[in-house]
């Protein structure tokens, strides 16, 4: 099942259900309560797509795929490393993610596998840990690494520029975390094709982990970590351009699509 939240054209944000290919049914009620599929449908093609959740938080986990723990020459770590990722740092699908002024020039891609907390977790078991989970989306940690690796003393701005967040384009509910096939495509060609089978920590771990001391509210987003062929990694490295487009993709959910722009220049 995958949700989508969009805007009708008269301006309504909604949430529905995607039917086929290029239908949404409205949905009735609160996603992370009561709802239910209500008789209204509208074209997908009629509305705009927005990121599926507009989160209290974005948690995000860092080196925690194995091949790309090796590539930035990081010892694997012993437990989960999370920063925050600002929720103004929020991008939704097929909105440009825009160079920063201020940093324009060593902008990277990272497609991740988003978790989706459906109801209020605390201190939850890895047992029944994916029992708190409403569903999977696609996202991408777009950094900056002269920031985050040189001018800084930590992650937080680097990673928090806003359109740094993109989600998308759904989310889809009946997903196994543990074995989905992930990749991202700049200008169409293919940067990272790995599985989350390569997680150092399952979804199962970190949700139990971030729980035990964070309250994880409905609507939380956990940005899992990335695969390796990041941009910085690369000889030589490559970093989003004007004109650039990126896409991440991963099987069973779909693909999220953002266009890059400088700072002040339309999409």
């Amino acid at each position: 099942m995958k949700i989508a939240r969009f805007e009708m054209p008269d301006g309504r944000i909604q949430h529905g259900l995607l039917e086929g290919a290029n239908t949404l049914r409205i949905i009735s009620g609160d996603i992370f309560g009561s709802w239910h599929p209500a008789e209204e449908t509208v074209p997908l093609g009629a509305v705009r797509l927005l990121a599926p959740v507009s989160p209290p938080n974005i948690l995000a986990i860092g080196l925690n795929y194995r091949a790309h723990a090796r590539e930035s020459g990081a010892a694997l770590p012993e437990r989960p490393v999370l920063f925050l990722k600002a929720t103004t740092a929020l991008c939704h699908p097929g909105d440009p993610i825009v160079l920063p002024a201020v940093a324009p020039n060593e902008v990277d891609y990272e497609c991740e596998l988003a978790i989706v907390i459906g109801k209020r977790a605390k201190r939850v078991s890895e047992e029944e840990a994916l029992d708190y989970v409403l569903g999977y989306t696609c996202a991408n940690d777009v950094s900056a690494r002269d920031c985050q690796l040189r001018l800084d003393s930590q992650w937080a701005r680097g990673k928090s520029f806003d359109t740094f967040a993109p989600l998308g384009p759904w989310v889809e509910t009946d997903l196994n975390p543990d074995a989905a096939p992930i990749r991202s495509r700049l200008n169409g060609v293919v940067m990272q094709e790995s599985n989350t089978s390569d997680m150092i920590f399952s979804c199962r771990k970190l949700i139990s982990y971030l729980s035990q001391g964070i309250t994880l509210l409905p609507g939380t987003v956990i940005m899992t970590g990335t695969p390796s062929g990041v941009g910085f990694a690369r000889k030589p490295p490559v970093f989003f351009r004007p004109g650039d487009v990126i896409e991440i993709e991963i099987d069973g959910i779909g693909t999220l699509r953002n266009p890059i722009v400088a700072e002040g220049q339309n999409a």
